[in-house]
């Protein structure tokens, strides 16, 4: 090589070992690595991190080598401002011949073969290739571990906050935690444990997988949302306890109605086949309204939401079942005022036809009359006799014998 050759390849090399410098330090500096440095890893994490510990060792080594035959050349080079042949001949040998030395045991295990590494030394642009290779693996993997800490971490410390704040929650209610709590609080920490030491193993496809994580986050909101009910119930007690008092006496109002329409059922109606009505529907509602106040007492208000919503539920049910019982009774008595406003709306309609004074009508009136006017009742009876007085109406009015 010429000075001039020499010189130029001086300031191109020197302006490349800056840039491979920058780099190396900034790879070096970087969030993922420090991480990976700091991080107590295991599994997937830690077998590749050993990878790349390797990788970044072997490009710190590369570097010292580079940079060592570089100073060399500058210091051979600023000896005389004019080399003589013999000094030029070994810059040149420094600068494109085999001048950079390879660490023993370094060299990766690609780049070797059955007899050991096939070369110990390497030319600097064989040095640049060498260096960019490993730096391309170790930012790769490094790139990886770094995403996958960077979409698993928030979704982690969001939940654990969650389960906290839940946490707290439930003592406060009862002093204790809610039994789905402690099962998604070992689940927690079997994630957090996997996520910050071991991020890897959680992106099979090269993509974090939060699905986990995601199914814990949503069982911690659906417990929040149940706890926060029950809150609202300790703190919206005395309404609440008005409001079932309501409904048990809406329950006590309808049995006492119902019963008494069956009394007057029986009483009225001749075999009525009216299955007796509920009992004491009221009574089990209060006894249960009082266990609420025992529960209350002790302060078990997880315990006593549960209690509550079934307690809705019963005095709805017991409500209709009351309803039930009140309109198989009123059915029959209505049934029996139907029949007879029917009566005498046939009546009037024969007294239109001129018909009042027709014998064998007033007979049908007289006998459909005795029944339904009669204590118990036949309804029956009392519908057949109206059928065949409406009939022979109907057969006058068709004959012509009635007048209109």
């Amino acid at each position: 090589m010429s000075r001039e050759g020499v010189d130029h390849a001086l300031r191109t090399l020197g302006a490349e070992r800056e840039r491979i410098a920058a780099s190396l330090l900034e790879l070096d500096g970087h969030t993922g690595v420090r991480l990976l440095k700091g991080a107590r890893l295991t599994g997937e994490t830690w077998r590749r991190w050993e990878r790349v510990r390797a990788r970044l060792a072997l490009l710190w080594r590369v570097f010292d080598g580079y940079q060592r035959v570089l100073d060399a050349a500058c210091a051979l080079r600023g000896r005389a401002a004019r080399p003589d042949v013999a000094t030029l001949v070994e810059l040149t040998g420094m600068l494109s011949g085999r001048s950079v030395e390879l660490p023993d045991g370094e060299i990766p295990l690609e780049d070797r073969t059955l007899l050991g590494p096939q070369e110990k030394r390497a030319t600097l642009d064989e040095a640049v290739g060498m260096m960019s290779d490993a730096y391309a693996f170790v930012a790769k993997e490094v790139a990886a571990a770094d995403a996958a800490w960077s979409a698993l971490l928030k979704p982690l410390e969001e939940a654990e906050e969650g389960w906290q704040r839940t946490a707290r929650l439930a003592h406060s209610l009862d002093g204790t935690r809610h039994p789905d709590l402690d099962r998604l609080g070992r689940e927690l920490t079997a994630l957090g444990r996997l996520v910050r030491t071991d991020p890897l193993s959680l992106c099979p496809d090269g993509r974090p997988d939060t699905a986990r994580l995601d199914r814990v986050r949503a069982s911690l909101r659906s417990i929040g949302d149940e706890l926060a009910g029950v809150a609202r119930l300790r703190d919206e007690y005395a309404e609440l306890v008005a409001g079932l008092t309501a409904a048990i006496g809406r329950v006590e109002d309808t049995e006492r109605r119902a019963r008494e329409a069956y009394a007057t059922v029986l009483e009225k109606i001749l075999a009525p086949n009216v299955p007796e009505p509920s009992r004491g529907l009221g009574t089990g509602l209060r006894d249960r309204l009082a266990a609420l106040e025992r529960l209350r007492e002790a302060g078990r208000w997880v315990e006593m939401a549960g209690s509550v919503a079934a307690l809705e539920r019963a005095a709805a049910e017991a409500l209709e079942r009351a309803r039930d019982d009140l309109r198989l009774s009123e059915g029959l008595l209505e049934r029996r005022g139907e029949l007879r406003g029917r009566l005498e709306a046939y009546r009037a309609k024969a007294a239109r036809l001129g018909l009042a004074e027709d014998a064998a009508l007033t007979e049908l009136h007289g006998r459909a009359r005795e029944v339904l006017w009669t204590a118990p009742c036949d309804l029956r009876r009392a519908t057949a006799l109206l059928a065949e007085y409406q009939r022979a109406i109907r057969s006058r009015e068709t004959d012509g014998t009635g007048t209109t």
